[in-house]
């Protein structure tokens, strides 16, 4: 299963989190969230389709979060967590720890903003660049 959520960037996109990623439905963005990679996002988590919250709620779910900016792609996997709520209306956060709040999508990722590319994150610095959060579960 499939479901891709556009978005936009924002000159304060610094992507520095050693533990997680987010993106926001929010506008704007202050330099203090450096795990957010992308504004102005289509959906939060309660906007994510009811079927892929069932599957992602499943401890033996694995998650596959691809972000795509242009010709420039960075995939992150981790994993779902009967914890999860996916209740938040404004933000996506993937983690590489195991918490959990109404925002976070994942849990126990392999990566986190801080490795993102410099390019793709030079890229996001852009208010005009629009960028794909695509996730996929299985």
């Amino acid at each position: 299963m499939r479901f891709e959520i556009s978005f936009h960037g924002h000159e304060n996109v610094r992507s520095l989190h050693p533990k997680s990623i987010e993106i926001t439905t929010d506008p704007d963005l202050t330099v203090n969230g450096d795990c957010i990679v992308g504004v102005g996002a289509e959906c939060g988590c309660l906007g994510i389709p009811d079927e892929m919250k069932k599957m992602l709620k499943k401890p033996q779910t694995k998650v596959t979060c691809t972000i795509l900016v242009g010709d420039l792609s960075y995939k992150i996997t981790g994993n779902g967590s009967e914890k999860l709520s996916m209740t938040n209306p404004h933000d996506i956060v993937i983690r590489k720890s195991n918490f959990t709040c109404p925002r976070t999508l994942s849990i126990g990722c392999d990566t986190a903003s801080d490795s993102i590319p410099r390019k793709m994150i030079k890229a996001l610095q852009n208010p005009e660049t629009v960028g794909i959060f695509r996730i996929e579960v299985k």
